[in-house]
Formats: C-alpha cells, sequence, structure tokens
C-alpha cells in the first residue's frame, strides 16, 4: 500500500552549533504482527500472552464477555454499575486495599464498559505481576458474596452522579442519551444507553447485583492478556494456582438481535443549556468488523475530520454558518450508528444548517470520495493505529478485543487489511447504501434562548488466593544504548534501532548563545 510521508526538513540557524542528533529507526516489515501465546484453562477461562521486554512493566488486561446489551428489562446500567462494584473490596482484600496495595507498588488500574463487554486492566513494574494477578483472581472469586447493600448504596449514586457530570450536565448531553432510544427499539440490546436511567439504577437490589455477578463473571465468561516483561514458565503456574480452580460454571447466554433498518425519517428536537443550537443526522450502519463498517469509517473521517473534510470546508470555511462539525462510526457488535453533527452560528437557522448539510452528503453520495482524499484517511489509521502499538496498554487490549471478534488475538494485520483495500468505488458505494436521506434520524438541540423557552462472605474458599504472592524479584534493567556517530560536519548522530514497529522518529537539538532560547524540533516518518 502506498502510505503519504510525512518529513520535515530541518536547518540549522547560523551560528548555531549541533549538539545531538537522535534517530529511531525501525524496519518496515513486523509492526502488523504481535507474537503471543493463548490457551485455555481447564474451567474454560481463556488466558492470552505477550512477551515484550523493552521495559521493566507489566500489564494484565481482563474482558468479561457482559455488557449493556446483556441486562435484563428494567435493570439498564448494570453491567456499568458492576464495573464500579468491582472496586469495593472483599474478605482478603478489604475497602480500598485494592488500590491502596497496588499503587503503594507503583501500579494503577482502571476499567470500562460497553454494550459487548466489561474490561479490567492493571499497570506496573514487573515485580508488581504477582500481586495484580492475586488481586483480580481474589474478586473474581469472593467480590459476589461480599456484596452489601452499603456498598451498592454508595456505587450506585457514583453511577448516577456520573451520568449528571458526563451527559445530563455537558452540552448537547441530554439529547445524547435519547440517540438510542430513537435509534433501537424497545426490547432491543441496545435500546438504552450503557450508562443506565436513574430509574433503573435505583430499583436494583443486592440480590440483583449477587446474581448478574453469579451468572456473567465466571472464568468461562472472560479472557486473561498478561502482557510485558515476565517469564511464561514462572506465570503459567501462577495463573493456575489463582485463577484455575476457580469453578466454572454455566455458560452465560448472551442476548442477540438482527440489524435494525428505519422506514422512514425520524425527527426529534430538544432544548439545552447550550450557546450554540446544533443539528444531528443518525443512520444505522454496519456491525463492528463486518463489510462496511471499514467503508464508513473512512467516510467519516472523509467528511468531518480536520479543516480540509468536506463539511467543515463548507459549512465552517466556505459559508461560515457553523462552528464545528463531526461525523463517525460507533461501532458495536449488533449494529452500529454513524452520526454526523453541526453546530451552528448564533443567529444561523437550522433550517440552513440542514439544506447546506444535505448538499454536502447528496455531492459526496454522487461523486465519492477522491483518491486523494481516500489515501490520506488511509494512511491516517495506518499511522494510528501502528503507533498505537508503542503502548504496552493499548496492545493488550487489542489482543483481547480481536480475541473476541476474530478468535484469533493477533488481528492486527486482519484489522489494517480492511482499511488497505478500500477504493473510492468500494467506499461510495457503502455510503450510497447507508446515508438513506429517507431513512435516518434528524435531532436538532436548540438553545434555549433560541427555543425561548427552558429545559427540562461465606462459601468456599479456595486454595491459591488465601495467601498474597510476594513481589517478583526486581531484575537488573539496561536501556539500550545508541551507535554513536559523527558526521563529517561535526554533528554528532546518537542511533537506536528498534525494529517492532515500521516508525521511525527524528530529533535535532541545537545549541545556541544563552542570549538564544534553545529549542528541539522533532520530525516522525511513516
Amino acid at each position: 500500500m502506498r502510505m503519504e510521508r510525512q518529513i520535515r526538513r530541518f536547518t540549522m540557524g547560523a551560528g548555531a552549533a549541533a549538539w545531538a542528533l537522535a534517530i529511531f529507526a525501525v524496519a518496515p516489515a513486523n509492526g502488523q504482527d504481535v507474537k503471543y501465546e493463548k490457551y485455555r484453562l481447564d474451567n474454560g477461562m481463556t488466558v492470552i500472552l505477550h512477551e515484550d521486554h523493552s521495559l521493566p512493566v507489566a500489564t494484565i488486561n481482563l474482558w468479561y464477555y457482559v455488557g449493556g446489551k446483556d441486562e435484563s428489562p428494567g435493570r439498564s446500567g448494570f453491567a456499568h454499575l458492576f464495573e464500579h462494584l468491582m472496586f469495593m473490596g472483599t474478605r482478603r482484600v478489604p475497602g480500598n486495599k485494592f488500590d491502596a496495595m497496588m499503587e503503594a507498588g507503583g501500579g494503577w488500574n482502571n476499567a470500562s464498559t460497553s454494550w459487548d463487554r466489561t474490561n479490567y486492566y492493571s499497570f506496573g513494574p514487573a515485580s508488581l505481576l504477582p500481586t495484580l494477578l492475586w488481586l483480580d483472581a481474589d474478586r473474581l472469586e469472593d467480590l459476589g458474596r461480599e456484596m452489601t447493600q452499603e456498598k451498592l448504596d454508595k456505587q450506585r449514586e457514583v453511577v448516577r452522579n456520573e451520568r449528571r457530570q458526563t451527559s445530563e450536565m455537558q452540552p448537547y448531553g441530554r439529547a445524547e442519551l435519547k440517540v438510542c432510544e430513537l435509534m433501537y427499539p424497545i426490547g432491543h440490546p441496545y435500546h438504552i444507553e450503557v450508562i443506565g436511567t436513574h430509574e433503573d439504577l435505583q430499583a436494583a437490589s443486592v440480590q440483583d447485583v449477587k446474581d448478574f455477578f453469579r451468572t456473567f463473571y465466571v472464568p468461562n465468561n472472560m479472557s486473561l492478556v498478561v502482557a510485558g516483561d515476565f517469564d511464561p514458565a514462572e506465570t503459567k503456574p501462577l495463573i493456575e494456582k489463582l485463577f484455575g480452580t476457580l469453578p466454572r460454571d454455566a455458560d452465560p447466554k448472551h442476548a442477540q438481535a438482527d440489524p435494525v433498518k428505519l422506514s422512514d425519517v425520524k425527527r426529534a428536537t430538544y432544548t439545552d443549556r447550550v450557546q450554540f443550537s446544533r443539528l444531528s443526522f443518525v443512520y444505522h450502519s454496519p456491525a463492528e468488523f463486518q463489510p462496511g463498517d471499514a467503508e464508513m469509517d473512512l467516510t467519516g473521517r472523509i467528511l468531518g475530520e480536520g479543516k480540509s473534510s468536506r463539511l467543515y470546508k463548507r459549512l465552517v470555511y466556505d459559508d461560515k454558518i457553523a462552528t464545528d462539525v463531526s461525523a463517525y462510526q460507533s461501532s458495536g457488535l449488533l449494529g452500529s450508528l454513524f452520526n454526523v453533527h453541526v453546530t451552528a452560528k448564533q443567529g444561523v437557522s437550522l433550517d440552513q444548517i440542514e439544506e447546506v448539510t444535505d448538499e454536502v452528503l447528496k455531492e459526496y453520495l454522487e461523486k465519492g470520495p477522491t483518491d486523494e482524499e481516500l489515501e490520506r484517511q488511509k494512511a491516517s489509521i495506518e499511522y494510528e493505529k501502528l503507533s498505537g502499538l508503542q503502548s504496552l496498554l493499548t496492545k493488550a487490549d487489542a489482543l483481547n478485543k480481536y480475541n473476541f471478534y476474530f478468535g484469533e488475538p493477533n488481528g492486527f494485520k486482519r484489522d489494517l487489511d480492511r482499511y488497505r483495500r478500500e477504493t473510492t468505488t468500494s467506499v461510495a458505494k457503502a455510503a450510497r447504501e447507508i446515508l438513506t436521506p429517507g431513512a435516518r434520524l434528524i435531532m436538532r438541540v436548540l438553545s434555549e434562548s433560541d427555543a425561548g423557552k427552558p429545559s427540562e462472605s461465606s462459601g468456599v474458599v479456595l486454595a491459591g488466593r488465601d495467601e498474597e504472592p510476594g513481589a517478583s524479584p526486581e531484575k537488573a534493567f539496561e536501556p539500550q544504548a545508541p551507535t554513536v556517530f559523527k558526521l563529517s560536519n561535526g554533528i554528532e548522530v546518537r542511533h537506536w534501532e528498534r525494529s517492532e514497529l515500521p516508525l521511525v522518529q527524528v530529533s535535532l537539538m541545537q545549541k545556541r548563545d544563552r542570549s538564544i532560547p534553545t529549542t528541539t524540533r522533532r520530525g516522525w516518518v511513516t
């Protein structure tokens, strides 16, 4: 595939002396492959190991195959609520000791919930890895039976407050919470946003929580990735000891649904305490990793990402009737939504915004993207995905994601190839099928000033987790030394070679007189 090359040329000012030039060079062939070992414990738990000895750090990443789509009627927000409850302590690790132990060892943790999965991840020095594994094995075994009304009440209020802060009190947030209700029928697994409703959260009981845990938080409904600086000969027996003795349970039943299609145009209007009114178009689109998903990713970028995008150029730069635009594919296992948002300038009617936005979309559907637009966005996606692999956390999560969707953790090339093979013809064809003017949601959010009205513990204890494992011995670590040489003009060059990713970083440092500030410039080459 042709990749755009972005190179900055540097010149040295008069009287400036070169101090050091650092280059990170890599071979272009290896960045799409991530080596791993995958196996399954007797209780059905999937384990994925990835060694990376470039730094003395390690991460664990757990995917539980439960999300907002798997909640019972009247119990929306449960998967996300449980993400919070998982940090509320067990018999062995009471109160906030989970965080305290991790942070004392130099580590940290976080979690996230989507419609389709709940993800927990921890990171720290490699010596902390036994503790990270022990903490997650302990709460998988013990948290359900240690649940109390006090813990539930505390985290229920935290989640309800999070809903207020991240959605209801954010500009346009209350309207965005309505999109799923308007796009998916009652009873569909995606009908209610993952955050849930206040009413459903308030109605949850301790027994509801225990039942949810017993159903979905079982070894045969999860996968564990361990990535970083570790020895599999030491780590595999520890995983077996901590997780392998947890009992298997019945395989949970996961929600299923056929793709949803609108038969006509839905219109909705809301008011909000915002300075500018906003227009949104929302369309049903293909599910994640299904045909059409990558095409709509590319379409979103061509239409709404950056100042050269179609919508920005027409509405913000040329016509000057909007302050901001965006377009993107929001992908899920059971279906996706393609979103277009345009924020109007003060005094500009949303009728005018709708008319001009439709003109831009109509031209795109008729002519499709240009070769230059498509190649630029393909190169941008490739760079983002490859550079993201420099993060151990990103790499570990991707291994879990690809395993979830493909059954194959090393799906990096398969993912990138979706974009590489796209043509202007294939992208235009998908856009014409999805961006149908006669079947979409048209949502308007009016500024209140424009609208003229206000808005509205017991049980069997299994051996292996009773005793907290000590930290692994800290191993001596020496960073890679560069190859050092000088050019004929006296510039000293320091060269570090890393072959994991097809990326190059160049940094030029110059010494100047004290009266002139020292500057550093960097350039990236892909």
